[in-house]
């Protein structure tokens, strides 16, 4: 199969180009020529599955000219029992006779970009071979908090790699913050930005765009790629557990084969939800995709009016993987509900770059809202929803809170008695200061501290990996102007 940019449909490369690539040249994001279907009986042998053979089977459909038995060692690799805490990997648990929670934060990072960052740096690696490359891959990140631990944890010492994470100063967690700055491993890096996400994501792309940087890193031996969704690398992997949550509904006779499920998504750079999207693209029976925000709430005002618009005040939350105004893979669903015009997404790209709006036309916007449903969270709504779920016996973070509450109200206005799963996105332990406001709790001072804290009070164990995090010394310091993220990329790539 072949992958073409969503600027330009001329550009075609395949799946290990687009994959050491990360992004077209243009500017734009690789997606596949078309979509591989999944039948009934297809989803009926997944059922008797273990989720590591899930995955391989999935993208096997995408990636052709990897190996079936490659992709099985890569899955069980990433998806083993020395990664991930539950056999599962991602598993679903039963809130009520008609909601499920689909928990993607048991592996080592305790947040779901592990679902597909302990499988990219395998593909990269593969990539790297099969195309021949001798450079070594600069897997550069802007994160809004969990990608850069991720990230790092997935490529530490990864043989031909080298991986530079950004992150904003003042828009991460502290633990989210400590994962990152203590990291080990000789061949990655860390930053913070002075901005927001966006700058560091905007700076990120202003670096991949920039082919007198392409030239200078080329002569030092190296060549830059991404580990951020806008690599199709990242965001196949994700496919996948949308598939396995729906097996896993089949095996608890919860629902009949060919039955619709709605999924309610916590997003910001909207990969998350778009992997699931893609799922239905497969045929997989997705009902409504349900999109959550909190009140960065550029989303669901886009999907509502088809006005794009991030020229409005930025806020800083508790929920900060969401804190982004510039969803990146909007692009990739723009160009898929546009029948692949390529001119079109190009126009809106320009006007978003130069104006910070667009607006779809009527017939996409039709079509967008056919499948989706958009709704935000208020930090009260989310505090509250973290207290209501505790009363109930289930601890959740904050993104996890959002995507609750925006499938209540999502049900309330419609009256969509679908049965419906919710995605829970990060550990509550990532958050301990803002899930232990929202109990009424007051935090100990000390961020660390507050995981032994939390675990005593409610009883749920931490992760283990968290809770090492105690005592740990910051091995990264350094802090940049947004302007100034070129001259750390080449400081790192001496």
């Amino acid at each position: 199969m072949e992958y073409l940019s969503t600027r330009d449909k001329t550009l075609r490369r395949s799946a290990a180009q687009a994959i050491t690539m990360g992004l077209s040249r243009d500017g734009g994001l690789f997606t596949p020529v078309s979509f591989p279907s999944l039948s009934a009986l297809e989803v009926e042998t997944l059922r008797g599955m273990s989720y590591p053979h899930r995955a391989a089977y999935i993208m096997g459909k995408f990636l052709e000219q990897f190996r079936p038995e490659e992709l099985e060692e890569f899955a069980h690799r990433a998806y083993g029992p020395e990664k991930f805490d539950d056999p599962a990997a991602a598993p679903l648990h039963q809130i009520d006779r008609n909601t499920w929670c689909l928990e993607l934060w048991h592996g080592p990072t305790s947040a779901f970009k592990d679902m597909a960052l302990q499988m990219l740096p395998q593909l990269l690696s593969a990539s790297l071979r099969l195309t021949g490359e001798k450079k070594t891959a600069c897997i550069l990140v802007a994160t809004s908090g969990d990608t850069g631990k991720a990230a790092m944890e997935g490529f530490a010492d990864v043989e031909q790699t080298k991986i530079l994470v950004f992150y904003p100063e003042n828009g991460v967690s502290e633990i989210q913050k400590l994962q990152m700055v203590t990291q080990e491993g000789d061949n990655v890096g860390v930053c913070a930005v002075k901005g927001n996400f966006d700058d560091a994501q905007n700076g990120v792309k202003r670096i991949f765009s920039d082919e007198s940087m392409r030239e200078t890193l080329a002569q030092r031996g190296f060549f830059l790629s991404s580990a951020n969704s806008i690599n199709w690398g990242r965001i196949l992997p994700q496919v996948v557990y949308y598939i396995s949550a729906y097996c896993d509904l089949l095996n608890t006779k919860a629902i009949k084969l060919g039955q619709s499920v709605n999924f309610c998504v916590p997003t910001g750079n909207f990969g998350n939800i778009l992997a699931c999207y893609y799922a239905k693209r497969m045929g997989l029976p997705v009902g409504k995709l349900i999109c959550a925000s909190n009140c960065n709430d550029v989303l669901t005002d886009f999907i509502r009016t088809g006005v794009y618009d991030r020229n409005r005040p930025f806020h800083t939350t508790m929920s900060p993987s969401m804190d982004i105004l510039i969803s990146s893979n909007l692009e990739r669903l723009l160009f898929d509900m546009s029948g692949g015009k390529d001119e079109l997404v190009r126009e809106y790209m320009d006007q978003l770059a130069q104006a910070g709006r667009y607006e779809i036309s009527p017939g996409i916007k039709k079509r967008m809202q056919e499948v989706f449903y958009g709704g935000f969270c208020s930090e009260e709504e989310t505090a509250s929803t973290i207290a209501m779920m505790y009363r109930y016996g289930h601890l959740i973070d904050p993104h996890t809170a959002v995507a609750a509450k925006v499938l209540t109200d999502y049900r309330h206005e419609t009256g969509d008695k679908t049965p419906a799963i919710f995605v829970s996105t990060a550990s509550p332990y990532k958050f301990c200061d803002s899930v232990l406001s929202s109990i009424g709790e007051a935090p100990v001072e000390n961020s660390v501290d507050r995981i032994g804290q939390m675990a005593g009070i409610t009883g749920v164990a931490a992760p283990v990996r968290l809770a090492a995090l105690k005592g740990k010394v910051p091995r990264f310091g350094d802090v940049t102007e947004k302007e100034g993220m070129e001259e750390k990329v080449l400081q790192f790539l001496k």
